[in-house]
């Protein structure tokens, strides 16, 4: 792993405009009101440095002083345990490993086939279809607390909502009766830290 530019003084993200991974991080940074720089990459056109800092060449990577780190998750993550107000992930075990899992759900089953190369069509079809019946399903929930794990914004939320975000563009509508949850995604949306987080592209695609 190469070592970042003493010279940088702030947090560098290396974004993408509308990468959904990188969105989850900008709008943690901007929970956190974290001072950072973001340099916007053109993935066809990739800045030599990016492959310096991350082995795999890719958006989102974090530079924080000498380290650089890469993984939305992983970020997410690491920015909660370096500045740990507000907190966004719990902080006894077994709630933490529930948060973890949620993730990798989330990851797996949802931002993998939509957002990365080698699906077929219709694992993005199935994938979409399970969005849109979890959503729903989750409706019940929302009616009694605010976000994923409580009254609390989480990481898990930060991490689902460009995807929610993302959802007229999916072509993912949810069904009328599902309103707790369209509610519980305006409230994201509504944040200023989450308005904050969104880049032009973004922003357009709603």
């Amino acid at each position: 792993m190469a070592t970042p530019s003493s010279k940088k003084t702030l947090m560098t993200l290396y974004s993408g405009n509308d990468c959904v991974f990188a969105h989850r991080v900008r709008f943690v940074l901007e929970e956190k009101a974290m001072e950072y720089q973001t340099i916007d990459v053109d993935l066809a056109n990739k800045p030599e440095d990016l492959a310096e800092l991350n082995p795999y060449n890719q958006v989102p990577t974090l530079v924080d002083r000498d380290l650089a780190i890469h993984e939305s998750v992983l970020i997410m993550e690491y920015l909660d345990e370096r500045f740990p107000h507000p907190p966004l992930i719990p902080v006894d075990p077994i709630s933490r490993a529930k948060v973890r899992l949620g993730l990798l759900r989330f990851d797996r089953d949802w931002f993998a086939p939509l957002f990365q190369p080698g699906y077929s069509a219709e694992q993005v079809k199935t994938a979409k279809e399970q969005i849109r019946s979890t959503l729903a399903g989750l409706s019940s929930i929302f009616g009694q607390q605010r976000y994923l794990f409580g009254d609390e914004l989480s990481v898990l939320d930060c991490a689902i909502a460009p995807l929610l975000w993302r959802l007229p563009a999916l072509e993912i509508s949810l069904p009328a009766a599902a309103r707790a949850t369209q509610e519980y995604m305006d409230r994201l949306f509504n944040m200023e830290s989450f308005k904050r987080s969104l880049t032009p592209a973004e922003k357009a695609m709603r």
